[in-house]
């Protein structure tokens, strides 16, 4: 696992083959970055699974009104249509590209509409520059990513097993 060099603002998710660091950015996306803190905080991605993994794109999930087993309103068929019981996020673009490894707020068609969905890009995917708000950065685990069950939704997701923010792991 990589050095943890700010534990408020890292975040370690958990999966079938091992953990995942990732970075927040917080100059970068202030409201993105509080947001997923506190779904981490509420464990509500805990169980959520990967809805859509396309090869060679990204991994996306975090739909936690919809993709919990442990949910009362889990509804696997409707998986990836909801957020959270938190209000909408405003757009926080930046110049981050979207590079390998970062963390992309997933949304509508409106770009105001992220809530608690997000999705981790297998490659650079340049062409989502300026249009979606980056707010974290893998730097270790990435392997773990690359072997997410591929599939719209796959038919057996993978789901995060733990969303924890490193400060509060003992």
């Amino acid at each position: 696992m990589a050095e943890i060099k700010d534990p408020e603002n890292t975040i370690i998710l958990t999966l079938k083959d091992g953990e995942v660091v990732i970075q927040l950015l917080p100059d970068v996306a202030p409201k993105h970055v509080e947001r997923m803190k506190q779904l981490a905080r509420d464990k509500a991605y805990d169980g959520v699974a990967f809805h859509r993994v396309i090869d060679g794109f990204m991994a996306q999930t975090g739909d936690v009104e919809n993709a919990n087993m442990d949910s009362p309103n889990y509804n696997p068929r409707r998986a990836g249509t909801g957020g959270s019981q938190y209000p909408d996020l405003p757009a926080e673009f930046s110049k981050v590209p979207h590079a390998r490894g970062s963390l992309g707020a997933a949304r509508s068609q409106n770009p105001n509409s992220a809530n608690s969905q997000f999705f981790i890009n297998f490659g650079d995917n340049n062409f989502l520059n300026g249009q979606y708000t980056v707010y974290g950065q893998v730097i270790s685990g990435m392997e773990f990513v690359d072997k997410i069950t591929r599939g719209e939704p796959p038919a057996n997701p993978d789901r995060m097993i733990t969303v924890r923010v490193a400060a509060d792991v003992a």
